[in-house]
């Protein structure tokens, strides 16, 4: 069963929600994992040794590191510094915990580790404190893990997907609140002028297609509303 098993962080709702229903209707045995009581297992995902307990009863073939918290929507002068770096504490955190202990125990060859970073972690987000800078870290973690695991002859492969702003999740519609609050106009007239956005279901839909290729070339993708787009 471990062959066709996957381990959702954050599965429970939003992107991790898609992703795990994307999954699961490709024939994957899914494991949320999350904090709130629907989750398979209930954990803080950025607690140490939640990583190596999950990896270790569940054996995944597929490891999507989703779990984030909802940034404090400030600019700079309205922010602490506990406000600022809880993206850290959680988003950041969580990917390092799971992506060490994927190499650490490690994952079986053929493996697939799936670190949902953001848009956000190429353009900045002066209004989500240090939301941007975690994300761009998430990114740089699965580089770095993927280079590790080349090194380790792993046969284990780390992609970082980079969604863009998204409404009708809870980060987005934190985000685009407070954007379109800055920029004076309703929330309506913010997300139109989006146009067409990520939504679970597209991004549950791009895990599925590099969980059906884990060979794919490039370690970093951008998502949009038409999918994947490579990035250097």
């Amino acid at each position: 069963m471990s062959e066709r098993t996957a381990v959702v962080t954050g599965g429970t709702r939003g992107f991790g929600r898609g992703i795990a229903g994307a999954l699961g209707a490709a024939g994957y045995r899914v494991v949320t994992v999350a904090r709130g009581e629907q989750a398979d297992v209930v954990a803080d995902a950025a607690e140490p040794g939640v990583a190596e307990k999950v990896i270790a009863e569940h054996v995944p073939s597929v490891l999507v590191l989703n779990a984030g918290a909802v940034p404090h929507t400030a600019a700079l002068p309205e922010q602490t510094w506990e406000t600022f770096t809880r993206p850290w504490e959680v988003d950041a955190r969580q990917a390092f915990e799971w992506c060490r202990a994927a190499l650490r125990q490690p994952l079986r060859p053929g493996s697939l580790v799936v670190a949902v970073s953001s848009g956000a972690a190429l353009g900045g987000s002066p209004l989500s404190g240090g939301y941007a800078g975690a994300k761009a870290m998430v990114r740089f973690l699965a580089r770095y893990a993927d280079e590790e695991a080349a090194r380790a002859g792993l046969g284990i492969r780390f992609v970082a997907l980079l969604p863009g702003l998204s409404p009708g999740t809870a980060v987005g519609n934190a985000g685009a609140a407070a954007y379109a609050g800055r920029q004076g106009i309703d929330l309506a007239e913010f997300t139109a002028k989006l146009g067409p956005v990520v939504t679970p279901e597209v991004i549950g839909a791009a895990v599925a297609g590099l969980a059906r290729d884990p060979a794919a070339a490039e370690i970093a993708y951008t998502v949009s509303a038409e999918g994947l787009s490579g990035l250097k």
